[in-house]
């Protein structure tokens, strides 16, 4: 069941919601009880609806709340979460980000950060295996169940099909590639043609290798519950290119990782992205605190408009966006003069720009970034405010109809009300 469970969710996620996870999503048992006694709260005196039937409603309120959470991670990581931290947070830089690009994930109050110089010689690699060029005739093996195994680190995988008499050797294919990707055990498969004749191609998600093995995943039919045979058919055991893991040099010493993503010291998230030149190495440092500033407003401004953005893509779905839309206008126009004064403008629509050089003139002029800008932490956490009341109960925008109200001081508290079509789908603290 719990296969299945899982099963439906991914698919469900993958169709209405693609979340992007950050450490801010991680929550702490006080903070869901939190969560839980607000939605409580919410619902106590709330009216009861009818049911809503309007499928674009229910995925336009899943997009809301997943747009809230989003604008919510936004503004956690550029301090929004900290009292004294708010656009503090120092950004990396890369002298070659096509080679090697770099995030900072290291303590904001740090004085001082190193810099690291990294050649890469090797990127890290899957494996790939190719099956048997086959011409599209009728299969030569007999009719009857198939199955074979994949195994992928500690976990094995059965995989069953039918060959009926006469099929093809590219229908069986193609069957066979939907049955691997369909499967998402961390391998991709595709059809790769030659000519008049076609193979399967299987290629693990992951790179690298681990110590003692050289290789990521395996398939046979010796030991498989049905008829075995497919494998050697297919060729789908034959590896064409075997993984390798990631080599280069980090200030000169030489180093290697299974992985084209790793972290430097708990203050440096790296990705090899190719091949250094010839002796080239790319530095990764942090930018100086003027230029993180930019970025930090940057990165808020551009989460706020992308809010905005997703909000009113639901516009005529069933759901009340220019509601929302007021709202948004209501706390932007109550800071317009405050943020003007930074460089930061509000266009007709609604949505923020930013004057480059009045807002770096600002900053360079200001001996406390933090008192500079506290008219931003303000706008922030109105900002905050406000997607965990969209994230608390998106229904809230979805036209229903009232059945009856409450009798006020005798009713019973209805905590999953608000999340009936959209909270409980998802793994987050609301």
């Amino acid at each position: 069941m719990s296969a299945v469970s899982n099963t439906i969710f991914n698919n469900y996620l993958t169709a209405y919601g693609a979340p992007k996870i950050s450490k801010y999503d991680t929550h702490k048992k006080s903070e869901l009880r939190s969560t839980y006694n607000s939605i409580v709260k919410a619902n106590k005196d709330a009216p009861w609806y009818l049911p809503v039937n309007d499928q674009e409603a229910k995925i336009g309120a899943i997009g809301l709340k997943e747009s809230a959470r989003s604008l919510r991670s936004s503004l956690a990581e550029v301090g929004g979460l900290e009292e004294d931290g708010a656009f503090n947070k120092k950004h990396a830089a890369s002298t070659n980000s096509d080679t090697v690009s770099v995030d900072y994930i290291g303590d904001n109050n740090t004085d001082s950060v190193p810099s690291f110089d990294i050649e890469v010689k090797q990127l890290a690699s899957p494996q790939e295996n190719t099956g048997r060029f086959l011409s599209d005739i009728p299969v030569s093996l007999p009719e009857d169940n198939y199955s074979f195994d994949v195994g992928i680190g500690d976990m094995n995988y059965e995989f069953q099909f039918h060959i009926s008499d006469g099929e093809s050797n590219r229908n069986i294919q193609q069957r066979l590639v939907r049955l691997v990707n369909n499967a998402g055990i961390g391998l991709s498969a595709s059809i790769e043609e030659r000519g008049n004749q076609a193979a399967i191609k299987i290629v693990s998600d992951s790179n690298g290798i681990t110590l003692g093995k050289n290789t990521i995943f395996s398939i046979s039919d010796d030991r498989t519950s049905k008829a075995s045979g497919s494998v050697d058919y297919f060729g789908l055991g034959n590896v064409s290119s075997y993984p390798t893991n990631a080599l280069f040099t980090l200030n000169g010493e030489d180093r290697h990782a299974s992985s084209n993503h790793f972290t430097i010291g708990k203050m440096y998230e790296v990705t090899l992205n190719s091949t250094s030149p010839e002796g080239k190495p790319t530095t990764i440092s942090v930018k100086a605190d003027i230029d993180s500033v930019e970025e930090n407003v940057g990165q808020l401004i551009g989460s706020f408009n992308e809010f905005l953005k997703a909000v009113n893509s639901y516009s005529g779905q069933g759901i009340k966006t220019r509601v929302l839309d007021n709202e948004l206008s209501g706390i932007t126009g109550a800071y317009k003069d405050a943020l003007g004064k930074l460089g930061i403008n509000i266009e007709e629509g609604g949505s923020l720009s930013i004057d480059s050089d009045k807002l770096r003139s600002v900053a360079g002029e200001s001996n406390d970034i933090g008192k500079t800008f506290s008219t931003l932490k303000d706008f922030s956490n109105s900002m905050m405010k406000k997607s965990a009341q969209v994230s608390l109960d998106p229904m809230q925008y979805v036209n229903r109809k009232i059945v009856a109200y409450k009798n006020p001081g005798h009713n019973f508290s209805s905590p999953y009300t608000s999340s009936i079509y959209s909270g409980m789908m998802f793994n987050f603290s609301c």
